[in-house]
Parts: structure tokens; C-alpha cells; sequence
């Protein structure tokens, strides 16, 4: 009997390590998504778009928005933004959120992006062509 009772102790506390462990990985993941928003019509609507859940799709597009060349200024921009995208800040435990909304330039060449924080940037041809592939999921112009 002590040897049964010993086993069922022993099961317990392995599934509660697997447990404990899965449920460490799976909050990891819940972070790591960029939702995207569409604008619709020419008013300040947006729905859903998509989401980008590829871990590597993920972090690249964030590789690129804090690479980039941002100027602190307040922009006023001619439209509405084309996409609004958002991304948890990593290692976050308020759960904040980054929000940007994101122009296409009238050439369609260029991507220009703004944060609520009066921050700018126009990226690169080649940085724009990227994020806007991981973001739309089509090549850019």
C-alpha cells in the first residue's frame, strides 16, 4: 500500500510540473502576435485585419520598427493611416501595448508609420517592403 500511495504522489507532482511548465509556455506565446487593423472607407474606421503569430515573422517586424530612424515630431499626416498595428512590449507585465498606424506613400513605394507618442518614421524601401509582407502578407508595390 505505502509503495501505491508513493507512485500516486509521484504521478501528482509530474503533472503538476508539466503543468506548471506548458502553462509558462503558452503565457511566452500569448505575447508574441501583432493584431493589424484595416482601414475601411476614406472615415477613421478600422476592423480587423489579421494577425501575425509566427514567432520569427514576429520578432522581425519588431526588429524593424525599433531599428528604424524615428524623429520625435508631432506629424499631421493628409488621410487617415491605411493599417493600424499593435504588439505587447516584451517582458511586459502590465500588459502594455505598442500602437502604430502606418501610411502607404502615395507611391506605394514606401511605408510611413506614427505612434501615439508624436514619433515618426519613413523606412527604407527595403524595410518597408518587409514589414509590409509580415504585416498585409503582399509584396509591396
Amino acid at each position: 500500500m505505502k509503495g501505491s500511495k508513493l507512485k500516486k504522489i509521484t504521478l501528482f507532482i509530474s503533472l503538476l510540473a508539466v503543468l506548471l511548465i506548458i502553462s509558462g509556455c503558452l503565457a511566452e506565446m500569448r505575447g508574441q502576435k501583432i493584431t493589424v487593423q484595416k482601414r475601411v472607407g476614406e472615415d477613421e474606421i478600422y476592423e480587423d485585419y489579421k494577425e501575425v503569430t509566427q514567432k520569427k515573422q514576429v520578432q522581425k517586424a519588431m526588429d524593424i520598427v525599433k531599428n528604424a530612424n524615428w524623429e520625435t515630431t508631432k506629424k499631421d499626416m493628409m488621410r487617415s493611416a491605411d493599417f493600424q498595428f499593435q504588439f505587447p512590449f516584451k517582458n511586459s507585465s502590465e500588459g502594455k501595448i505598442a500602437s502604430y498606424s502606418l501610411w502607404l506613400s502615395p507611391d506605394d513605394e514606401y511605408l510611413e508609420i506614427v505612434t501615439d507618442s508624436d514619433k515618426y518614421v519613413k523606412l527604407t524601401k527595403p524595410d518597408s517592403e518587409k514589414l509590409y509582407e509580415i504585416l498585409i502578407e503582399e509584396k509591396l508595390n
